[in-house]
């Protein structure tokens, strides 16, 4: 029978019926190890006895009342990300993309509230990707997903990755920031140096811009540290954050300074579903495993010991695997075969992963991985890199 969704998915003939940290479980009782973590969003695998639990309660009580009423778990959840960041104000949504949006708008609202609401136009990076809504679209500039819906959104200014003094020529009367990923996602798992996060702050302090950083890739621990920026000793003005944040559930959140959201007053944003009892409940049960004592730190010796063993494949198999690069559990490896082609040869030895920009495949497991099964996505890893070879995959 014909599929009555929308065509827009390239859907590999798989379907999983269960879950266990780490590991899903195709109908056929195949066990595949996940490697992909649902694009970075499973940050503590499937069925985690602390979400179960939570949801399970949580369900028991209104699941949605609208932002008309109080909230008490959105109130809970916003005062913890405070505490743990930079930011002093958080708004809910239900996706990267939403938590995106709301950052752009409360950045070109900060200028509108000093009398200046010229400023609107933000600088961002090729490579970049932010969403799927129009404007987050025209900021991550990528024509291939822009051409067939009309104008593009403006306000948006593109440097090429890297290039400060591309970043400063860029600089006008309409600046009213710089919006990037510290390592961007879709774009190849590509890390912007400590050194060029700490000039770009520079820059915007000396002009009168806001940072404004997506992570929605990159945070809740994904690196090794609650947001990657810290690792560079940089604050931003404003975050946006998502996919691990809910461990599976919907939900996103921009965050920002008291300064930079001097703007969001009453009636300048909002969301039906935002910040709903539901979601911020289980953002809390990320939250108390996430940022329990060690847990963090055990994110970045376990990134130290996947990069060993990738670095390990890469010697072994110079032939496939170009280079690798990434931060915590957040891994790229690019590859002298086409990604998907790669990607393919991992599903086959059961490893999810996920393709990415740049000829990319991206490596993104729960962060309650263990060693054996890193070990263990190793050894398929290279057994994929060996049956590319047998096949004359190999350049």
């Amino acid at each position: 029978m014909t599929s009555a969704l929308f065509p827009t998915y390239a859907r590999a003939d798989l379907a999983f019926e269960r879950g266990e940290g780490a590991w899903l479980f195709a109908a056929n009782g195949d066990r595949y190890l996940d490697f992909g973590g649902g694009v970075a969003v499973n940050s503590l695998g499937h069925a985690h006895p602390r979400l179960v639990a939570t949801l399970r309660a949580a369900i028991e009580k209104p699941w949605h009342v609208s932002n008309l009423f109080q909230i008490p778990q959105a109130e809970r959840l916003a005062r913890r990300l405070v505490d743990a960041t930079f930011a002093d104000r958080v708004f809910f949504s239900n996706s990267g993309a939403e938590a995106v949006e709301c950052a752009i708008k409360t950045a070109r609202k900060f200028h509108a509230a000093n009398d200046a609401p010229e400023r609107f136009r933000l600088i961002t990076f090729e490579g970049a990707f932010h969403g799927r809504t129009l404007a987050t679209l025209a900021a991550g500039g990528n024509q291939k997903y822009i051409d067939g819906f009309g104008l593009k959104v403006d306000g948006f200014d593109q440097a090429p990755f890297g290039d400060l003094d591309a970043v400063e020529a860029l600089i006008g009367p309409n600046t009213a920031g710089v919006l990037l990923e510290p390592i961007q996602g879709e774009g190849g798992v590509r890390a912007f140096p400590h050194g060029f996060l700490r000039a770009v702050r520079e820059l915007c302090d000396r002009h009168g811009l806001l940072l404004v950083l997506d992570e929605v890739q990159t945070g809740v621990g994904r690196t090794g540290s609650f947001l990657a920026i810290e690792q560079s000793g940089v604050s931003p003005d404003i975050a946006a954050l998502a996919k691990g944040l809910g461990g599976g559930f919907p939900i996103g959140a921009c965050l920002a300074t008291e300064e930079a959201a001097k703007g969001m007053t009453l009636g300048a944003h909002g969301s039906t579903f935002g910040g709903n009892p539901l979601a911020t409940s289980v953002g809390a049960a990320v939250l108390d495993v996430v940022l329990a004592p060690g847990f963090l730190e055990r994110v970045a010796r376990l990134g130290s010991v996947l990069r060993q063993s990738l670095a390990q494949i890469e010697d072994q198999h110079p032939s496939i695997i170009e280079s690798i690069r990434g931060e915590g559990l957040m891994f790229g490896i690019k590859t002298r075969v086409a990604n998907t082609e790669f990607a393919a040869a991992a599903l086959k030895e059961k490893l999810l992963t996920i393709p990415a920009g740049d000829n990319v495949v991206r490596l993104l497991p729960p962060l309650i991985i263990d060693e054996q099964e890193i070990a263990e996505a190793a050894r398929r890893l290279g057994d994929a890199c060996a049956r590319l070879r047998a096949n004359g995959a190999a350049q």
